[in-house]
């Protein structure tokens, strides 16, 4: 099995209906599928790729090497343990976003990624809006929801880095578990591998490919789609070779935005089935999801409830 790769130029052509139909297709059956041809220029794109591995060179390394993963890692081994790290994550990171401070001394990089960062979130719009039409919603459905009172939906990008691991059976890369937030568009590395969904209870690569964007669900449009579209597990594997750098970029709702299945949705299953996801405020699923990444999302729809 490979994870759906989607021409997005086709939207607007004559196999509008196709790649709609492609789109639903990666929503319903996998939470994760790959565009290509989606928009942003291979120039741009290598450009990123750049300053995001320049920066880690510059301004993070040296801080990973003496970081927690680091040194839990070291004990294990000192000791001869043969234990598993389960509460750590060989990942350096950092977010961007429009109030925070982003690194500074790595040329190009503040340039590059607000250029990067402005035509992603258009990308997302868009695939947004495929959404919209695929479930039978009006246009900017999604958007509208995300905004909550306002117009001010969360957009953050996290670089990450999963340096090479001398014992990477030891730890994951990025423990299991399904994104919190709205949609996801994942610049992954394409020559390091290591990141994997879980589908039909198999690990399946998402393989690497040159210049794709890869979207993935999250939790949020699971709820807003009453289930329809899924959010789904996932999780990076630490490796011996090769610095695997990841890009990943959240098209969030704000922290006051009300979420809730489309009444449509709603509707459809009363008649049907007694089974609807609940309303609740985004903000109050964050402060639940801050202590429960890691275990399932059932129970934190039902937390974020009574947060209410």
């Amino acid at each position: 099995m490979a994870i759906p790769v989607i021409d997005f130029s086709k939207l607007n052509g004559e196999q509008r209906a196709k790649t709609l139909a492609q789109i639903a297709n990666g929503c319903e059956e996998w939470g994760f599928f790959q565009l290509v041809n989606h928009g942003i220029s291979e120039e741009l794109l290598q450009r990123v790729k750049k300053v995001c591995s320049d920066c880690y060179k510059m301004e993070r390394e040296e801080g990973f090497k003496n970081s927690t993963p680091v040194k839990s890692l070291n004990e294990l081994v000192e000791n001869k343990s043969g234990d598993k790290l389960e509460n750590v994550d060989w990942e350096d990171v950092f977010l961007l976003s429009d109030g925070n401070v982003w690194p500074s001394k790595t040329p190009g990089f503040k340039e590059t990624m607000t250029e990067y960062r402005t035509e992603l979130k258009k990308l997302g719009e868009k695939v947004m809006e495929a959404m919209d039409e695929n479930l039978g919603l009006p246009l900017g459905y999604i958007k509208k929801a995300f905004n909550g009172e306002g117009d001010d939906a969360f957009f953050g990008t996290k670089v990450s880095h999963y340096p090479p691991c001398p014992h990477p059976e030891r730890l994951n890369g990025l423990r299991a578990h399904t994104d919190a937030g709205g949609v996801i568009l994942l610049f992954q590395d394409d020559e390091v591998s290591g990141l994997q969904i879980l589908k039909d209870g198999q690990w399946i690569e998402v393989q690497p490919l040159s210049n794709a964007i890869v979207i993935n669900i999250g939790d949020q449009i699971e709820v807003l789609s009453n289930g329809r579209y899924k959010s789904v597990w996932h999780r990076v594997l630490a490796t011996r070779d090769g610095n695997r750098r990841s890009i990943a970029s959240f098209y969030n709702p704000s922290m006051n935005a009300t979420i809730a299945p489309a009444p449509e949705f709603v509707e459809t299953v009363k008649k049907e089935v007694d089974q609807t996801y609940p309303k609740f405020v985004f903000g109050d699923y964050m402060s639940v999801y801050a202590e429960q990444k890691f275990l399932p999302k059932e129970p934190r729809f039902q937390a974020a409830v009574r947060a209410m």
